[in-house]
């Protein structure tokens, strides 16, 4: 990944989903060390792309999802399972959410 791209990245702007980062990128990006990635991955909250930690790649929608997390964690102090939990069910909100827009149009 660029600098240009990463910087972009770390001051909050949109990151394209196809935006494929190294673990240590997601790393700085979501300012977590490894080992809590490797967490979230366990815990399916995140699907790395590879089968060795050192090669992984992750798309973008893998920041929104760290991030996500983050907050969870945060401002209710659940654990990565809950979280996982929580975030899964979000995404479903969101979907059904969107389904019954594109029924009323």
């Amino acid at each position: 990944m660029t600098n240009r791209k990463l910087e972009t990245l770390l001051s909050g702007e949109v990151l394209e989903e196809d935006i494929e980062l190294t673990l240590a990128e997601l790393c700085r990006a979501c300012q977590l060390p490894a080992e809590q990635i490797v967490d979230l991955v366990d815990e399916g909250v995140i699907d790395p792309v590879g089968r060795d930690p050192a090669r992984w790649r992750f798309y973008g929608v893998s920041v929104r999802r760290v991030r996500c997390v983050q907050r969870l964690r945060q401002d209710l102090g659940i654990n990565a399972a809950g979280a996982a939990l929580a975030l899964e069910l979000l995404e479903e909100l969101e979907q059904l959410r969107a389904r019954l827009r594109r029924l009323d149009d």
